[in-house]
């Protein structure tokens, strides 16, 4: 029990280590070499794999709020969501993307990493028996690491996704 502890330890410092904008191992920032994705080029990208979303405005302006926009999403990013729905077989429903009204930050919605997905029976579940608790967020709010070192917050009403990568697209 003790060496499945320690090894469990050294492939968190690892993949702290190595994941991008965390680790001190990386060469170059992720956030300035991503490829950008229109709207329409998102949508069709989702639609294919069923993922489905919405907005409370009804809306895809990305300057309002209260719009669900994907508007300079980044390419990884759209492919995590289908890698995701992939790999988990449930159904999705993205509630955020680009649009302004998301905290800020390197590696947030406005900058193209971030999605937020309807929360459901099937997501949770497939999270917290998937992936590695690695405590909670600055904000209080727990967390849950893939492999591929993308990280799901829980929100409480939705995930929180940040997509460094496709997750093994």
């Amino acid at each position: 029990m003790k060496l499945r502890s320690v090894l469990s330890a050294f492939a968190l410092v690892l993949g702290a280590l190595l994941a991008p904008g965390f680790g001190v191992l990386t060469a170059t920032s992720e956030a300035q070499a991503a490829t950008k994705i229109s709207h329409a080029t998102a949508t069709s990208m989702f639609s294919s794999r069923g993922i489905t979303w919405s907005s409370s405005g009804g809306c895809s302006n990305r300057n309002n709020a209260t719009c669900t926009s994907f508007d300079q999403l980044n390419q990884a990013t759209a492919q995590g969501a289908q890698t995701l729905r992939s790999a988990t077989g449930c159904a999705l429903n993205i509630t955020g993307g680009t649009e302004t009204g998301h905290a800020s930050g390197t590696y947030s919605h406005w900058n193209g990493y971030k999605l937020d997905f309807g929360k459901s029976t099937c997501l949770t579940n497939y999270v917290k028996n998937t992936f590695t608790y690695i405590g909670v967020r600055g904000d209080g709010y727990p967390q849950w690491q893939a492999g591929s070192g993308n990280v799901y917050a829980d929100e409480g009403n939705h995930w929180d996704v940040t997509f460094y990568n496709c997750g093994g697209c």
